[in-house]
C-alpha cells in the first residue's frame, strides 16, 4: 500500500468512528436538562470533536475523483446499490420494530432517505456526477487559504450575523445557499489538500491545534446558544457551519501528514468495512434506544456502550456480509 493511499485509508476509518460517536452522544447533549452536568460536557465536546467525520468523507471522495481520475459506471452503480440495499435493511428495522410504516417511509424515497444517516448517499452522488468535468489544479497555500476564509468563513451563511451601527458586516453576501455548495467545497479542499506538499513537521501540528481549538468552540458555542434558547442548539454542530469546517479542513491535513507512514490492522480492518458499518451502526444504536436495552441513567457508561455497539455490531455484520457479497457492492 502507498503512503498516499494509506493515509486515505486511515482517515476514512477515523471518519467512520467519528460518525458512530455522534450517534452514540446523540442521547445526552439534546438533553438540555443536563446541559450544566459533567457528563453533558463530556458528550458535548465528543461530539463537537466528531463533526468532521461526514465532511472528511466528502474530501476523500473529492480527492480521489476531483483529479486524474474520476467516478466510474462502477462507482455510481455502488453508491445505488448501497441506498437501495440499507434502505431496505432500514424498512425492515421500521416494519418490525417501529409504528411508523412501511409505506409512510417509502413513498418519499426519492425525497429524502427513509432513514436519517443515509441522506449521505444522496449527497455524495453529487460529488461522483461532476467527476468528470472537475480536475483541481495545484494550487499555492496561500492561494486555498483566501479562498478557505472567504468561502468558509467570512462568506458562510451560517456565520451568526455581525452587525455595527446598523450596518451589516458579515457574513459578507456572495450567493451562496444551501448545504450542496459546502459538500463541493469539502470535495474540492480534499483534491486541492490532499496534492499540496506538506512542508515540516510543525505544520501537521498546527494543523491538530487548530482542530482542537475549533472543537472546544463548537462545544462552547452549542452550550452558549443551547442557554440562550433554552433548548438544545444544533447551530454550531451543522456540517456547513465555519467551525466545522475549519475543524474539518485541519483533521484533513493533520491526517495528510501524520497518517502517512502509521500503520494500523485495527484502522484498516474498519476503512475496509466503514460503508457497511455506517449503513448498519446507527439501526443499531436505534434499536438498543428504542427497546429500552441501554443506560440512560449513566450517561457516560451508556455513550460507551452504544458506541462499542455500534461500531462492533456494525463490523460483525459487515464481515457477515461480506462473505456473501464476494464482489464488494454494499459491504
Amino acid at each position: 500500500m502507498s503512503q498516499k493511499i494509506g493515509w486515505v485509508d486511515n482517515l476514512r476509518a477515523i471518519a467512520c468512528i467519528m460518525v458512530v460517536i455522534i450517534h452514540a452522544t446523540s442521547f445526552q447533549v439534546v438533553s438540555f436538562s443536563a446541559i450544566e452536568t459533567p457528563s453533558w460536557w463530556i458528550a458535548n465536546l465528543l461530539d463537537s470533536a466528531a463533526r468532521p467525520s461526514v465532511p472528511l468523507f466528502f474530501m476523500i471522495s473529492g480527492f480521489l475523483f476531483w483529479g486524474e481520475k474520476s467516478a466510474q459506471t462502477r462507482h455510481f452503480l455502488r453508491i445505488g446499490l448501497c441506498l437501495a440495499f440499507y434502505s431496505v435493511a432500514s424498512l425492515l428495522y421500521i416494519l418490525i420494530m417501529t409504528k411508523i410504516g412501511f409505506w409512510p417511509s417509502l413513498r418519499h424515497i426519492l425525497q429524502k432517505p427513509v432513514f436519517y444517516h443515509l441522506w449521505f448517499f444522496y449527497a455524495i452522488g453529487l460529488i461522483y456526477l461532476l467527476s468528470p468535468f472537475i480536475q483541481i489544479k495545484k494550487s499555492p497555500p496561500q492561494s486555498l487559504l483566501v479562498v478557505a476564509l472567504v468561502l468558509g468563513v467570512l462568506a458562510n451563511p451560517q456565520l451568526p450575523a455581525l452587525n455595527w451601527q446598523g450596518f451589516h458586516l458579515l457574513p459578507v453576501n456572495l450567493y451562496i445557499s444551501g448545504d450542496a455548495f459546502y459538500y463541493l467545497l469539502y470535495a474540492l479542499f480534499g483534491r486541492a489538500l490532499g496534492s499540496l506538499e506538506m512542508g515540516t513537521r510543525w505544520h501537521g501540528w498546527a494543523a491538530a491545534a487548530i482542530f482542537l481549538a475549533s472543537s472546544v468552540m463548537i462545544a462552547m458555542g452549542t452550550q452558549h446558544q443551547s442557554l440562550i434558547n433554552q433548548n438544545f442548539a444544533e447551530t454550531f454542530y451543522t456540517y456547513c457551519g465555519p467551525l466545522v469546517f475549519i475543524s474539518a479542513l485541519s483533521l484533513f491535513l493533520w491526517s495528510k501528514q501524520a497518517l502517512a507512514s502509521f500503520s494500523s490492522r485495527f484502522l484498516a480492518l474498519i476503512s475496509r468495512h466503514s460503508l457497511a458499518i455506517y449503513g448498519f451502526h446507527a439501526l443499531i444504536i436505534i434499536a438498543l434506544r428504542g427497546r429500552h436495552l441501554d443506560f440512560p441513567q449513566y450517561p457516560l457508561l451508556n455513550i460507551a456502550y452504544l458506541f462499542t455497539c455500534g461500531l462492533g455490531g456494525g463490523l460483525l455484520l459487515a464481515l457477515a456480509l461480506s462473505g456473501v457479497d464476494r464482489r464488494r457492492w454494499v459491504s
